[in-house]
């Protein structure tokens, strides 16, 4: 063990002797990684050891020497490289510099001569370009495309390529564009059949027949069609117009090639139509029977609100009291016209029991007879007028009442007017017609019952005339028979 000992100091120190400082350190630490232990009995066999270990080292130390040389010439070598290569490039950079000068000159020159040679045809290009770019917004914006799609998109690549100084349109393109052009007058007074592709409000596509009336109007499945510019499609509407116009879109769909019927045609090719679907219809405007708004009426849900429900209840109610008062005095005229010819009084009819009345006091005086038979009639007349009173309240008081609700609405719209202003006039126009929709609705009641009160109430005069009469046709008979003189 003492040996072993002596062996590796002895080897450390001839390290740290011999090498320098790092390689020294290196060294060590590689002798001690590779560390070979070697007996050694002697001091002379130990010096041997220490000896051959040294050359190893001194070998090992020459050999990366040589390759740090190695590594540095090929440092010193790509160095160089780079330097070259960067001289070539500037050498490079400075040629196609001076190329650029002269193609830029080059450019100048051939688009001065460019200018010269087109002279007019500059002017006709530019014509040209604007209409392709006129061309294609009118195109875009058709109904035929609906027919015949994908129109405007070469007639804009045309009018970007006329607006470069590089390139001129063809023969071929400026035919192309006459021939659409044409295409376009011809179909505008066309009626055409097609498939195409609708685009409902829920989203969903379907393959239908269309029907293209010029470029006025586009038909499919019974109703009127929107071609939207904007994403080239057929569009279905939120909602059709009114009634009339949609039939007339049914009898296009199912009419015959060939036969002549009536439509309706919008000649601001989608305007007016766009007007008549934006309109409020009766049932907006009125209200519905079946909805029962805040106020707890049917018609609340209508632009007349609360005060419009209440004179339509009440016109209801004076059209029933008006039907049922002729109905009434109608049978009531013809069963009294049946006893002015019966002379057997009968208890069903006003006439036969003023006559009963005359039968039971056929004794009595001229004074008492009158006053009798006077005494019957306004018996009668109750029944005869019935409720015919309420008919005219009713005629009176609805147009006031739509007078009233006008007032209501103007104060509310004023009343926006304050808050937001009156810089819209659509939305101030609107409460205004919203305002108006209650003194239509009054005049609307107004004008029926008062007509019917007329009615009702000459039919019920009619008839208490009649009674009166015959009494006063008995009590001249019943004076002349007991030879008493009248009143």
């Amino acid at each position: 063990m003492k040996n072993r000992t002596l062996t590796i100091f002895a080897l450390v120190s001839a390290l740290s002797i011999w090498l320098p400082f790092g390689y020294a350190q290196e060294a060590v630490e590689a002798a001690v990684t590779d560390l070979e232990v070697i007996e050694a009995n002697s001091l002379d066999e130990l010096l041997d050891n220490v000896r051959d270990r040294r050359v190893v080292e001194s070998r090992l130390h020459r050999e990366r020497e040589e390759r740090f040389a190695n590594d540095k010439a090929q440092q010193a070598k790509l160095l160089s490289d780079a330097k070259a290569e960067r001289r070539r490039e500037e050498r490079r950079s400075d040629r196609l510099e001076t190329r650029f000068e002269e193609n830029e000159i080059r450019i100048g020159d051939m688009t001065e001569q460019l200018d010269k040679r087109l002279g007019s045809l500059r002017e006709l290009f530019g014509v040209l370009q604007q209409v392709a770019g006129d061309t294609r917004g009118l195109f875009e914006a058709s109904l035929i495309s609906s027919q015949y799609q994908d129109r405007g998109e070469w007639l804009g690549e045309l009018a970007k390529s006329m607006g470069t100084a590089s390139k001129l349109a063809t023969i071929d393109e400026m035919e192309e564009l006459w021939f659409e052009l044409q295409r376009e007058m011809t179909e505008s007074g066309k009626v055409a059949r097609f498939q195409g592709t609708i685009t409902k409000l829920s989203g969903e596509k379907v393959n239908t027949d269309i029907v293209r009336i010029g470029s006025y109007a586009l038909l499919g499945e019974g109703e009127y069609l929107q071609w939207d510019p904007d994403t080239q499609s057929i569009i279905e509407l939120a909602r059709q117009p009114t009634g009339r116009h949609v039939d007339t879109a049914e009898g296009v769909m199912a009419a015959a090639p060939g036969e002549i019927i009536e439509f309706s045609v919008d000649p601001l090719r989608g305007s007016l139509l766009a007007l008549l679907i934006q309109a409020a219809t009766l049932e907006e405007q009125v209200g519905s029977i079946g909805a029962i708004g805040e106020c707890g009426l049917p018609f609340c849900d209508g632009q007349g609100g609360m005060v419009g429900a209440i004179i339509i209840m009440g016109g209801f109610l004076g059209v029933l009291l008006a039907l049922e008062r002729l109905i009434t005095l109608f049978m009531v005229g013809l069963k009294v016209n049946a006893q002015r010819k019966n002379p057997t009084a009968s208890d069903d009819n006003p006439l036969g029991r003023v006559l009963k009345v005359y039968d039971e006091n056929t004794d009595v005086d001229v004074e008492t007879l009158e006053l009798k038979l006077g005494e019957a009639i306004l018996g009668e007349t109750p029944r005869l007028t019935r409720n015919i009173t309420l008919i005219q309240v009713i005629s009176v008081v609805a147009p006031l009442t739509g007078l009233l609700g006008t007032v209501i609405g103007m104060i509310e719209t004023f009343q926006a007017i304050t808050l937001f202003g009156a810089g819209d006039p659509k939305t101030m126009a609107s409460g205004i017609s919203k305002a108006l929709m209650t003194t239509v609705l009054g005049l609307c009641v107004a004008i029926p019952t008062t007509l019917l009160h007329a009615l009702v109430n000459a039919r019920s005069k009619s008839v208490i005339h009649i009674i009166e009469e015959q009494s006063a046709g008995i009590i001249a008979e019943h004076a002349e028979k007991n030879g008493q003189p009248l009143g």
